[in-house]
């Protein structure tokens, strides 16, 4: 069985037991915090199988773990402080009706397998094919992933500092980092994701796994990130003039006027 295969099967066997959970628990949000603990369930059982102690898998490895609790820690902070399921989940649940259950199945659960599966790609090609040894692009790699997740994790505290306070309840966070992104959780996040595709280019068809990065990218700014939260905050009375002076994704300076 190749890596790929069996990277396939550990993901449908884990994805289909955080469904059933899902209904037992009536909240499908939960997948948010299963989807940074695929990447190390997958990483790990597919390094125990298949590696060989190279450096640049346990690099790799290493960077992607850290990532992956990281994140599912932080989401599963944030849902303490949040009553119910997400208001993704919840807006599908209601337009979804009688087909709620198998639709949640597949364009949940199965599809965040595959988008772990597409953008774990990386991690996969070095395990089974780590390459020469460690070297300038693993370096660059990693500087680029060490500025994406620290951009990324000061982003989410920074968000979840302003929630914590009950001042700033119904306000929209346009201090620290959001002075300067929108969204500098998912620009951090983007950029991590572009360093991992740096060091797996030292890998044999490294170049390959452009897909991860380019997926992530595509999802954050066309489909279930920016587009579907900036659409919940469309009618708040903060949310057009921040719009107008703030970059979406890529930090710049805000514009001058309204209110700068």
């Amino acid at each position: 069985m190749t890596i790929y295969v069996f990277a396939l099967l550990l993901l449908l066997a884990f994805m289909t037991l955080v469904f059933l959970l899902a209904l037992r628990l009536k909240d499908n949000s939960i997948v948010d915090v299963a989807y940074g603990l695929a990447f190390v369930l997958v990483g790990w059982s597919s390094y125990l199988i298949y590696g060989s102690g190279h450096g640049r898998q346990l690099l790799m490895l290493g960077l992607v773990t850290l990532w992956g609790l990281r994140l599912a820690g932080h989401i599963r902070l944030r849902k303490r402080g949040e009553a119910g399921e997400d208001f993704r989940y919840r807006q599908w649940r209601r337009e979804w009706g009688k087909t709620f259950v198998w639709r949640s199945f597949l364009q949940i659960f199965m599809l965040q397998g595959g988008v772990v599966f597409v953008v774990g790609l990386p991690l996969m090609l070095v395990i089974s094919q780590p390459g020469g040894p460690l070297g300038l692009l693993d370096l660059l790699g990693v500087g680029i992933w060490l500025f994406g997740f620290g951009f990324e994790t000061l982003g989410d505290w920074q968000l979840l500092r302003f929630k914590q306070n009950p001042a700033n309840k119904g306000r929209i966070i346009q201090s620290g980092l959001w002075r300067f992104t929108r969204h500098p959780n998912y620009f951090g996040e983007a950029t991590l994701w572009w360093g991992i595709w740096l060091i797996a280019l030292g890998a044999p068809y490294g170049a390959i796994a452009i897909l991860s990065p380019l997926l992530i990218d595509f999802l954050l700014l066309k489909v279930s990130g920016i587009p579907m939260l900036e659409t919940k905050y469309r009618e708040h009375p903060e949310f057009a003039a921040y719009r107008q002076r703030t970059n979406a994704f890529f930090p710049w300076p805000p514009k001058a006027g309204n209110g700068e």
